[in-house]
């Protein structure tokens, strides 16, 4: 309890002075300078008609090469086994 004073004191002490700063003026900036400038003019008169492009064809390409071989193909599936024959004729004696 005995340093409790203590410390109250000691922090009041801080924050009275913390409040006795004093005072700073601040001096507004120069206003800004106001550049005039000068408007344009009416539109000027309309200029001639540009000449007509040149529409003729091109010359055709060349001919591409030959492609490369395709690859062999897979080999097949085996065919379905066929049916028995029928039993032939007796013979004759």
């Amino acid at each position: 309890m005995r340093y409790l004073f203590v410390v109250v004191a000691a922090l009041s002490v801080l924050a009275f002075c913390a409040c006795d700063r004093p005072t700073e003026v601040v001096t507004p900036a120069a206003p800004n300078t106001v550049v005039v400038t000068p408007v344009p003019g009416p539109a000027g008169a309309q200029g001639a008609q540009g000449a007509q492009g040149v529409t003729e064809k091109g010359a055709t390409g060349a001919t591409g090469a030959t492609g490369a071989e395709g690859a062999q193909g897979a080999q097949g599936e085996q065919g379905n086994k066929g049916n028995q024959g029928n039993q032939g004729n007796p013979g004759g004696n």
